[in-house]
């Protein structure tokens, strides 16, 4: 990456006018066309915050400041619901809708039918082509169609791929209709869900080639995460969390055995990279944008979740993972801008995230943990003395943001009981000094919405939350704990979280490129839930009529 020096007088003045030192005027708003491309490419990056978008900007030298020099950029998108975790928002990207439309509430959610915990794209009825044995994942749990079912309703010639580092980034992006959706295992490659009457080979064959590939290149020279940008070693500390002390260092101390290699693999730059190889090879392979009709290639970059949780966002675990995937997605562009149609180019993110709140506290906020286990353990005692109970009646499915209220079988309680169990619950919850506020699931399923016209970050804790409340998959209790806790005890693969309603976990970066954008900056806000219609108007698609999102204008005309 380039160092920026500061900007001299003249350069600051060139750009308040919208030049660029040495070059030709920018293209005036007026005579900015909107965009008309047969390969829309939809990009997010997961725990890619506003945060960190701010604070690498300056530095970026290759997709990513391609990104933000030349297209329509939105430094302040929101994800405006209140559990901001990668399956709900990456179902927002694509369909227009919030999760309480989505049914995709969280990452897991607990099934009072059956008492156990649900994961968010659960499908019992297809199988992982990399082995049959390991629970199915699907679209099926996605309640709401996303552009690329839009797409190919009326169009049937178009073709949508997705791929990701995780299934649920790649399924929730291509949705229902997809002509291959893929994701990433490191002991396998790319791999797929198989349904009824298909072959596992048949449907891993737009990448096996690849995968071949990654497993001869891991065989003859297995990936090392060593600095790419030296100057990220200037971060290198030494941390105590959760008891541990480690240093921030790269390259990470070596694993003990062959799954702590995988996981390490994981949680590297390495996934991007294959994400993006894959998504290259699709995009060639199908002659994305080349024909007549509009194509989708949706891509979800999983590395930058993956080193936030294991390392925080601060250190230079995160310096180097930003330089890396700036290279990469320069690369990126310049292989799908080759599209014979011209592309439109989506840059958003599922969430933000915040650093590990030790890190934060030395800095001097107000930074803590919550340990999840023990403090619903704790809730639960207080609720088994003061109603009587013989059973803890508080279950947790992936997070103590959500509590559900249950029986001594882990299944749903009769009505009764259950609005006695949950209103003493909630008077317990709302006690708390880490808590925020609280809220019963059935008033916020009654509440009406807010009023159109609040623009994303206005809209009160209460409406995020209603956003995140679907009838039968939300907690009975909805938490807001207060700012800068992590609801998570530290340990040697976890250290920071997300998924609060606050701000640092609901505010990313939207960006709209294609060649000739003339680089704008929009200043005020915009909710994901608009980036579907956006895209939708531009390749003359109609959305649905209860998507909650707005198609915004491309163009310098003011027209969707």
């Amino acid at each position: 990456m380039q160092i920026i020096r500061p900007r001299t007088a003249l350069a600051a003045a060139a750009v308040v006018l919208g030049l660029g030192l040495g070059q030709a005027p920018l293209a005036r708003a007026a005579d900015i066309p909107a965009p008309a491309p047969k390969l829309v490419v939809v990009i997010s990056i997961d725990q890619f915050s506003a945060n960190l978008f701010e604070q690498w900007r300056g530095q970026f030298t290759g997709g990513l400041g391609r990104l933000a020099r030349e297209g329509v950029v939105y430094p302040s998108g929101y994800q405006s619901h209140a559990m901001t975790e990668t399956c709900p928002g990456h179902s927002t990207l694509l369909t227009g809708k919030h999760p309480n439309k989505t049914g995709i509430v969280s990452n897991d959610t607990h099934d009072r039918a059956t008492g156990v915990k649900v994961y968010c794209l659960a499908e019992a009825d297809v199988t992982l082509a990399h082995d049959p044995k390991a629970p199915g994942v699907g679209p099926e749990r996605l309640m709401a169609d996303t552009y690329g079912d839009w797409l190919k309703a009326v169009s049937p010639a178009s073709k949508v791929y997705g791929v990701s580092g995780k299934d649920r980034g790649a399924i929730t992006l291509a949705g229902h209709k997809a002509d291959g959706t893929f994701w990433f295992e490191p002991s396998f490659g790319f791999t797929t869900y198989v349904r009824a009457g298909e072959t596992a080979a048949a449907k891993l064959a737009p990448v096996a080639a690849l995968n071949a590939q990654l497993a001869a290149e891991q065989k003859k020279k297995p990936f090392v995460w060593t600095y790419a940008d030296k100057r990220c070693q200037a971060l290198e500390a030494t941390y105590v969390t959760g008891g541990r002390t480690w240093k921030a260092q790269l390259p990470p101390p070596a694993a003990t055995d062959a799954a702590g290699d995988l996981r390490d693999l994981y949680a590297s730059p390495y996934t991007d990279a294959a994400t993006l190889r894959a998504a290259t090879s699709l995009r060639e392979q199908f002659h994305l944008g080349d024909g007549p009709a509009v194509d989708v290639l949706t891509v979800s970059l999983s590395a930058t979740d993956f080193i936030g949780h294991r390392y925080g966002s601060r250190g230079p675990e995160m310096c180097d993972q930003i330089a890396r995937l700036d290279a990469g997605l320069g690369r990126f562009l310049t292989e799908v801008a080759k599209a014979k149609g011209g592309v439109l180019v989506v840059l958003a993110a599922d969430h933000g995230g915040s650093d590990f709140p030790e890190r934060l506290k030395a800095q001097g906020y107000d930074a803590g943990r919550v340990p999840g286990a023990a403090w619903v353990k704790d809730i639960n005692t207080q609720l088994r003395a003061s109603l009587g109970l013989a059973f803890d009646p508080l279950v947790q499915a992936g997070g103590i943001n959500q509590l559900y209220v249950v029986g001594a079988d882990k299944k749903a309680l009769p009505p009764v009981e259950r609005t006695r169990i949950t209103t003493a619950a909630l008077a317990l919850v709302r006690a708390q000094p880490v808590v925020s506020s609280a809220y019963d699931v059935d008033a916020l399923l009654t509440e009406p919405p807010a009023a159109a016209d609040i623009p994303p970050d206005e809209i009160s804790v209460e409406e995020r939350m209603r956003r995140s409340a679907y009838p039968e998959r939300s907690g009975d209790i909805l938490i807001a704990f207060k700012p800068y806790l992590t609801m998570a005890a530290a340990s040697a693969t976890y250290v920071a979280g997300h998924g609060t309603p606050w701000n640092y976990d609901r505010r990313v970066p939207i960006i709209f490129w294609w060649p000739g954008a003339a680089g704008r900056e929009r200043i005020l806000p915009l909710d994901t839930v608009d980036i579907a219609p956006t895209l939708a108007a531009v390749t003359g698609v109609k959305p649905p009529a209860d998507v909650d999102g707005r198609c915004q204008p491309l163009g310098s005309d003011g027209r969707c």
